[in-house]
């Protein structure tokens, strides 16, 4: 199964396309209601930008041992000291690389994650020469996000003392209370969640017509150069696990949005009735460890005949295998944290993304050579099956 117990900490993997990735933040309209993403993009190959911080805040330290229900101070420390300094494979702030139209994926993160924890798929993508808006959402799902507000004499200010204008203001993920129902909290967090990779959407399509855009983070990257840079024909959504339902989500609502890539999904967010609204592609990519029968049965309500809905299985990899901490884990914390499954991390990046490419191929009328993984949509390879490995009641298709 790819067995990787020999291999030493190798950090996030590159990119494996022909485009050297960048990433830069963005944040519109300081209040909690502007958006606030990643965004991930080819760049100008240069050794004067260096690569960016993964985790660039100590809050989301703080936000992270919430989510785990660990003691701030030990996890602040742990973390510090293990992940401070790693960097993902992406130029900071790089100049885009303009010249061609990209496609635009808006990618949307798991519950209590946050826009930098899949920087391998993005950064895979974007060496394919795509552009990726990877969200950060603000409904109290992400680990920890930050916005700003507006100061005032009534926060205890002098008149006459020098302050900024804006302060931050953290948000923490929202737990559940003893005995709360999940699914209203959650149906009313992906309906934000939708929200947010919609605006996100618009913020990328009015960057791209030339609109001048504010962003209230400090940064010298020139967006003006993503100027008629992305292609408006192809643009799809993805996400994993809460991500997941929320590109389903944005899906039904959006016919922008042309297919849809879910990453072992997590369907309790939605209603049945969103199913008849979407009319795009669809492609789940399922963990042999996580998924049961009525999430599957769920996804299942999106089967069509006459558009394409497929879902196929990588074996030996668990829910954890999305997202970037399962390259920066050691095997036994790895296995111990189920950050890490029986297949090397690095083999299970490797069918995300060319899964996802040969996906977005199809669906978008791509001229590349991503075909070349069509095999791996029908859930034919090494490491792949067709469907679930999860029994399903007699009767089900």
């Amino acid at each position: 199964m790819g067995s990787y117990s020999s291999v030493q900490f190798c950090g996030i993997p590159p990119g494996k396309g022909p485009h050297t990735v960048g990433c830069t933040d963005m944040m519109t309209d300081h209040t909690i209601q502007g958006s606030f993403l990643r965004l991930f993009y080819p760049c100008v190959d240069s050794d004067e930008y260096e690569e960016a911080v993964w985790i660039p805040r100590r809050e989301y330290y703080l936000g992270m041992a919430d989510t785990l229900n660990l003691n701030r101070t030990m996890v602040d420390f742990i973390f510090s000291y293990y992940f401070g300094s790693v960097k993902c494979p992406a130029k900071m702030n790089a100049p885009f690389k303009p010249g061609e139209k990209y496609p635009l994926v808006i990618f949307s993160h798991g519950l209590g994650a946050f826009r930098t924890l899949y920087s391998a798929i993005c950064i895979g993508l974007a060496s394919q020469g795509f552009v990726v808006a990877a969200v950060e959402h603000r409904d109290e799902s992400a680990s920890a996000t930050f916005y700003f507000r507006e100061c005032s004499s009534a926060d205890g200010f002098q008149e006459d003392e020098v302050r900024e204008p804006l302060e931050e203001v953290w948000l923490y993920r929202r737990p559940l209370k003893p005995g709360e129902d999940e699914f209203p909290l959650r149906h009313e967090q992906v309906q934000k969640r939708a929200d947010e990779c919609l605006r996100a959407l618009d913020l990328m399509l009015d960057i791209n017509s030339g609109k001048p855009v504010t962003n209230v983070l400090p940064s010298n990257f020139n967006w003006m150069l993503l100027k008629d840079s992305i292609d408006v024909q192809k643009v799809a959504a993805a996400g994993h696990s809460f991500g997941a339902a929320t590109a389903i989500k944005a899906l039904g609502r959006d016919t922008r949005l042309r297919c849809a890539v879910a990453l072992d999904a997590w369907m309790l967010p939605l209603r049945d009735e969103i199913f008849s609204t979407i009319h795009q592609p669809v492609l789940f990519v399922n963990s042999e460890k996580f998924q049961w029968v009525d999430n599957i049965l769920l996804m299942k309500k999106l089967d069509s005949t006459s558009v394409e809905r497929k879902m196929i299985t990588i074996k030996g990899s668990v829910h954890q295998s999305f997202p970037d901490f399962t390259f920066l884990t050691g095997y036994l914390i790895g296995k111990f944290f189920k950050l890490k499954g029986e297949i090397d991390p690095y083999v299970g990046m490797d069918i995300i993304n060319n899964v996802t490419l040969a996906f977005l191929q199809r669906h978008l009328g791509l001229q590349r050579d991503f075909n070349q993984w069509d095999s791996l949509i029908d859930g034919v390879g090494e490491f792949v099956i067709p469907g679930t490995n999860i029994d399903l009641p007699p009767g089900t298709c």
